[in-house]
């Protein structure tokens, strides 16, 4: 499927753009479900954006001949109601461009109680980079996706549930979890969980975006970092994930520090920020 590609000026980049190459409409057309959003999209002095109706990938690439033909797929987190689209999506993208992996963020859609929503968007955002590896000297089979809180659950449930179209996976390699939101069972966090089921989900709406339960054998690999007094995202969620993965041999780690509570993404002041780049880098190394 042809889709429009817009090529930024660096110089007139905003928070999604800086340092990007490109911005990607992910759709052609409209998409397969309508979120009904009429609100205006808006990103405030924060680049906490809302409303978001029109997904895109923002594209930050290595310096040429410094790709190692990895790629991930970024998902900022904000509990199903908007993105911090800056240390959750911005600085990530450009450290991971600075290991000599492609990285894109995806500005996905908000469900607005449209459960289905953005994990059309997440599927279309790998589909999309596997589809086109060829021209940013990805391989195929080398594509991963991250996701944070929210965008976390997001990006795990992208990791359990995925499918072929016109003959191109949306399965990722692999998975890079910040504290997500995993479960949507009473551990869950309740925004999130409201904002993509409603106030009274089905049981089995909660069963198949719990996705602790929907790991298999075939699920990717997964690193996952939290802190032990996150209040907001308790750390139940990865630990579950974690299990689940263990019980289906999958190749997984589990970082928990001890102190940082919620949120910190890429932040300097976190407290463990330069361990979290230090395991990132080794984990991203050897998967």
């Amino acid at each position: 499927m042809k889709q429009l590609i817009f090529t930024c000026l660096l110089m007139f980049g905003g928070a999604m753009t800086a340092d990007a190459q490109q911005v990607i409409k992910l759709w052609a057309g409209n998409p397969p479900t309508d979120n009904e959003i009429t609100a205006a999209e808006n990103e405030d002095a924060n680049h906490w954006i809302t409303n978001v109706s029109s997904p895109e990938l923002t594209v930050f690439l290595p310096e040429k001949g410094k790709g190692n033909g990895k790629a991930v797929v970024v998902c900022p987190g904000g509990g199903y109601a908007g993105l911090a689209s800056h240390h959750e999506g911005t600085l990530v993208a450009r450290w991971l461009a600075g290991q000599g992996i492609a990285a894109f963020i995806l500005k996905y859609r908000m469900p607005n109680r449209h459960r289905e929503v953005p994990l059309e968007d997440a599927q279309q955002a790998i589909r999309y980079v596997r589809s086109h590896a060829g021209e940013w000297q990805i391989q195929p089979d080398r594509i991963g996706i991250a996701g944070f809180s929210a965008g976390g659950h997001l990006a795990s449930t992208a990791s359990t549930h995925f499918s072929i179209t016109d003959g191109v996976s949306s399965r990722p390699d692999f998975t890079l979890l910040f504290y997500p939101v995993i479960t949507m069972e009473i551990a869950t966090h309740a925004g999130s969980r409201n904002n993509l089921l409603g106030d009274q989900p089905s049981p089995a709406d909660l069963y198949t975006f719990s996705n602790e339960k929907q790991v298999n054998v075939n699920t990717p690999p997964a690193i996952i970092l939290l802190s032990d007094d996150d209040r907001a995202v308790l750390p139940e969620n990865s630990i579950r994930y974690y299990q689940a993965l263990k019980a289906n041999g999958i190749k997984s780690a589990l970082y928990i520090f001890p102190v940082g509570g919620h949120g910190w993404g890429w932040n300097e002041d976190f407290a463990y920020h330069r361990q979290v780049l230090e395991l990132l880098a080794a984990w991203l190394e050897d998967i």
